[in-house]
C-alpha cells in the first residue's frame, strides 16, 4: 500500500469517527510526516522507525504536541492495519503551563487595533464568550439569542451542545451587524464557516499593531475571559460549564491564575 492510499483510508476512518476538522487535519498531517521522513510504504512501519522520528524531529516539541503524534499514529495504524506500532512507546507527561492572561486594559487594546468591524467584532465575540476560535467560526446567527445576550455552540468540542453568554453592548452591535448581512447563513461569514487562520491572522495583525509584548493566541481569550470572570467572585462550576470542560479538574487551573484575592492579603511585613 503506497502512502497516499493509506492517508486516504485514515481520512476516511476519521471522517466516519466524526472528529473535528482539527483533529482530522493533525491527524493526517503527522502520519504524512512519519512516512516522509522514514521513506518507507505504510505497513513496514514500525517502532523504532516511530522512535527515530520523535527523536529527530520532535525533542523540541511540547508534551501535548508528542501526545497528539502518537494518537495520530495509534488511530491510523489501529483502523488500518489492526496494529499498533506505538505500543511500548512511553508518553510524557502532559505539561500543566500557566496560560498566558490579558488584562482588561490589554483586551481593549487589542480590540481598538484590530483593523475593522469585523475583526473587532470577532475579537471582542471570543472575550465576551469565552469561546474556542473552532467554536467562533461555526457560529450562524440562528445560534444567537440577541434580546438575551446568550448563544448556543451547536457540536462543540465532544459533540456536545452547550450556552454562552455575550455582553449586552456587544449583542446590539452583533445585531446591526447581522440585519446588515441579511443573507449570511453564519454570524461572520456567507455560505461556510471561516477558516480559524483567518482569525489567527486577525490576532496576529492587532498583536503588533498594539505593541503588547505577549504570546497571544485565540485561547488567550478564552483564558482571560475565565480567569476575569473567576476575579469577579463568579462560581467555579458556572465557569466550567460556560467553558464547556467536562471536568472540573480542567476549569481549575484558573484558580493559580487568579490574582484578586492574594492581592487583599495582608502582608506580615506591613504589620511589623
Amino acid at each position: 500500500m503506497d502512502k497516499e492510499e493509506f492517508l486516504k483510508l485514515v481520512q476516511t476512518e476519521l471522517k466516519i469517527s466524526k472528529f473535528s476538522d482539527y483533529t482530522l487535519r493533525n491527524y493526517l498531517d503527522f502520519n504524512r510526516k512519519l512516512l516522509e521522513y522514514s521513506n518507507k510504504n505504510p505497513d513496514i512501519i514500525n517502532t523504532q522507525d516511530i522512535k527515530t522520528f520523535m527523536a529527530d524531529k520532535m525533542s523540541d516539541k511540547s508534551s501535548s504536541s508528542v501526545i497528539l503524534f502518537l494518537a495520530s499514529i495509534k488511530f491510523a495504524y489501529i483502523t488500518v492495519f489492526a496494529k499498533d506500532p506505538t505500543t511500548g512507546i512511553k508518553r510524557p507527561k502532559k505539561e500543566n503551563k500557566i496560560p498566558v492572561v490579558l488584562t482588561k486594559e490589554e483586551i481593549t487594546k487589542l480590540i481598538d487595533s484590530a483593523n475593522n468591524i469585523k475583526s473587532k467584532l470577532i475579537l471582542q465575540l471570543l472575550y465576551s464568550s469565552g469561546l474556542r476560535v473552532s467554536e467562533i467560526v461555526n457560529i450562524k446567527k440562528a445560534d444567537i439569542n440577541f434580546d438575551e445576550n446568550t448563544g448556543w455552540v451547536r457540536a462543540g468540542k465532544g459533540k456536545k451542545d452547550r450556552i454562552f453568554i455575550i455582553s449586552k453592548k456587544l449583542s446590539i452591535k452583533l445585531k446591526k451587524y447581522s440585519e446588515k448581512n441579511k443573507d449570511w447563513e453564519y454570524l461572520f461569514s456567507k455560505e461556510k464557516p471561516l477558516s480559524t487562520r483567518n482569525i489567527q491572522k486577525i490576532i496576529k495583525n492587532a498583536v503588533k499593531k498594539s505593541g503588547i509584548n505577549k504570546s497571544i493566541h485565540p485561547h488567550t481569550f478564552r483564558h482571560s475571559f475565565a480567569t476575569h470572570l473567576l476575579d469577579a467572585g463568579v462560581d467555579l462550576r458556572k465557569i466550567q460549564t460556560l467553558l464547556g470542560h467536562e471536568s472540573i479538574s480542567t476549569t481549575m487551573l484558573y484558580t493559580h491564575i487568579t490574582s484578586s484575592e492574594l492581592k487583599k492579603i495582608s502582608n506580615p511585613l506591613d504589620n511589623l
